[in-house]
C-alpha cells in the first residue's frame, strides 16, 4: 500500500511532463539548437525545486519512508568525471531525443519503438557496472 502513493506520483509526473511537452522530440531538438527557452526553463525549474527540497529536508530533518533520517552524502572532489559523464549523457540525449524519465512516458503513451532506446539505456548501465572499476573516476 505504501508503494501506491509513489505510483500515483509517477503517473502525475508523467502527465505533467507530457503536458509541458518535455517529452517532445521537437522541443528537445529546439533545446540542442538553442532555438527555444522552453526546455531550459523546465530544467531550471527542476533545479530550483531540487535545491529548495534539499534545504527543506536538511532544515526540518525529514525522515525517509522507513523512518530513518535522510542523509545526503557530499560529492567527491574532481570535475573531470562529471564533465565526461555529462558529455556522454548529453550526447545520448541528443541522439535519441529523450532522457531516462521520458523514455518510460513515451512507451506508456504508445511510442513502442522507444523500447529500443530503453534497452540501449539498460545495456549502457549494465556495461558501466561491469567496467566502472577500470574507468578513471
Amino acid at each position: 500500500m505504501k508503494l501506491l502513493k509513489f505510483l500515483a506520483v509517477g503517473f502525475v509526473f508523467g502527465i505533467v511532463l507530457t503536458k509541458a511537452e518535455a517529452v517532445s522530440w521537437y522541443r528537445i531538438f529546439e533545446m540542442f539548437q538553442f532555438d527555444s527557452f522552453h526546455m531550459y526553463g523546465i530544467i531550471m525549474t527542476a533545479i530550483a525545486t531540487g535545491v529548495l527540497g534539499i534545504q527543506i529536508m536538511k532544515r526540518y530533518q525529514l525522515k525517509d519512508i522507513n523512518g530513518e533520517p535522510i542523509h545526503i552524502a557530499d560529492k567527491e572532489k574532481g570535475t573531470f568525471r562529471y564533465w565526461i559523464g555529462g558529455l556522454v549523457f548529453g550526447l545520448g540525449w541528443a541522439m535519441v531525443g529523450a532522457c531516462p524519465g521520458p523514455i518510460f512516458i513515451l512507451i506508456g503513451a504508445g511510442f513502442y519503438p522507444v523500447i529500443w532506446v530503453l534497452i540501449g539505456a539498460l545495456l549502457g548501465t549494465f556495461f558501466y557496472g561491469l567496467w566502472k572499476d577500470k574507468l578513471p573516476h
